[in-house]
């Protein structure tokens, strides 16, 4: 099934948060194969930024996280496979965390995103959501989001980290280095990924993380900027469409997938919605 998230943690209207609707028009439950829930009653508004949390709109994240824990832990529970319609990263959260709850346990992770998003409350340079999914989920903070989505969601040497391109900016910022983890997650930078190969690195990613039961993350920003300019954040030397098949592939196929979720697909930026149209046929 598909469940709309459409919210971004900008804390502003338009934008990424009208994804789900546009892609629900250009028919990706359909290329799914899926039946269409709607959407979760979210919204995240507001510019600032709280001093215990360091999360714009805090309340507004904590409570979009509680709701969609329960849609994806009532679909799951339900039998169903949930893809969620997303909207910006600062959903994930959530969804993990309602998958540990109908699951009882962590799972592990395939997060495929431009960025690492091991930001913090203090670390983010501008307290979005966004910035921070995978520090929630493995339990690092901000607290209060962590204590919103019931404690860690995933299991840290079961979190693989796909296709990120911002290592050094990040770093820089003082976000903290993945390595520095106990137990650290795997890391399949871009650059790290083309000198493994794609179909060897996207074999060996399922078969690390299909053994058992896993969430897949798509943030459209792993794609290379001129691949696919319709989202926010826009980096250079991201994949190419079939550098993303290839990996989604293995993945999807994997019999421990238990939900999805896609994010940062931006609407405004894509006037003719070719970029959509084509997400949707990859998709598909």
């Amino acid at each position: 099934m598909t469940i709309g998230v459409p919210f971004d943690s900008v804390g502003r209207a338009g934008g990424t948060e009208t994804a789900p609707s546009t892609l629900r028009d250009l028919g990706l439950p359909q290329a799914l194969g899926a039946r269409d829930e709607g959407d979760v009653a979210v919204r995240i508004r507001g510019e600032e930024r709280d001093p215990h949390t360091g999360l714009v709109a805090s309340a507004d994240v904590l409570e979009s996280t509680t709701l969609i824990r329960r849609a994806v832990a009532a679909a799951i529970e339900a039998g169903e496979r949930p893809f969620l319609l997303g909207g910006c990263c600062a959903e994930l959260p959530g969804a993990l965390a309602g998958a540990r709850d109908a699951l009882g346990a962590p799972l592990g992770l395939a997060h495929l995103d431009g960025h690492l998003d091991l930001y913090d409350g203090v670390t983010s340079t501008t307290g979005e959501a966004a910035d921070m999914p995978i520090s929630v989920v493995l339990g690092l903070g901000p607290a209060a989001w962590v204590e919103a989505a019931g404690g860690p969601a995933a299991v840290p040497e079961r979190t693989a980290l796909v296709g990120f391109r911002d290592r050094a900016e990040s770093i820089a910022d003082g976000m903290r280095r993945p390595e520095d983890i106990p137990h650290p997650p795997l890391l399949y930078g871009a650059a790290e990924l083309r000198a493994q190969g794609l179909a060897a690195a996207a074999t060996e990613l399922a078969e690390r993380l299909g053994a058992g039961q896993f969430w897949l993350h798509l943030d459209v920003d792993v794609l290379d900027e001129a691949v696919f300019p319709a989202t926010d954040y826009l980096q250079p030397d991201g994949l190419g469409w079939e550098e993303l098949m290839a990996l989604l592939g293995p993945l999807a196929a994997a019999d421990g997938l238990v939900g999805a979720s896609l994010a940062c697909y931006n609407p405004d930026k894509d006037p003719g919605l070719e970029y959509g149209r084509r997400l949707v046929t990859a998709l598909g």
